[in-house]
């Protein structure tokens, strides 16, 4: 099954996807976070790669209580079920942006060049945890 990872944030929100085994999570594109060119873009790819269901990024806080950006995350995922009918898993995303900066910190690109593709390599990030848990837990 092929999954769509998506770190929504306030002005960029980073995709991912899985391959057809579930076995790699792949960066796929940083988009402007403009809910009705983002829906849309979405829309495309879910069509295009044949995607089954989307993870969504849930930024929980270290208390597992729903601050604000949690709370704007869900008012997306309302919007989005209006124009996109497949499941759609939220995934705890703590240290998720954290963690891609330690993956993509090696890497000899511009401060610019890292910022731009962090939020892809964060959705990755959130969609490699889902798989693993999935996997744990083959309910």
């Amino acid at each position: 099954m092929r999954y769509l990872a998506i770190d929504y944030g306030n002005k960029r929100t980073g995709l991912a996807i899985c391959d057809q085994s579930e076995t790699f999570a792949s960066p796929l594109q940083v988009l402007p976070s403009n809910p009705n060119v983002l829906i849309k873009k979405i829309a495309e790819i879910v069509e295009s790669e044949s995607i089954a269901e989307i993870v969504l990024g849930l930024p929980l806080n270290m208390d597992d209580s729903k601050g604000h950006q949690a709370k704007i995350v869900e008012q997306f995922a309302n919007l989005l079920k209006k124009y996109i009918d497949i499941p759609i898993n939220f995934q705890d995303e703590r240290l998720s942006t954290f963690q891609a900066k330690e993956k993509i910190a090696p890497a000899e690109l511009t401060r610019k060049k890292k910022k731009k593709r962090l939020d892809a390599i964060a959705a990755a990030q959130i969609l490699e945890t889902f798989l693993e848990l999935k996997k744990q837990n083959p309910n």
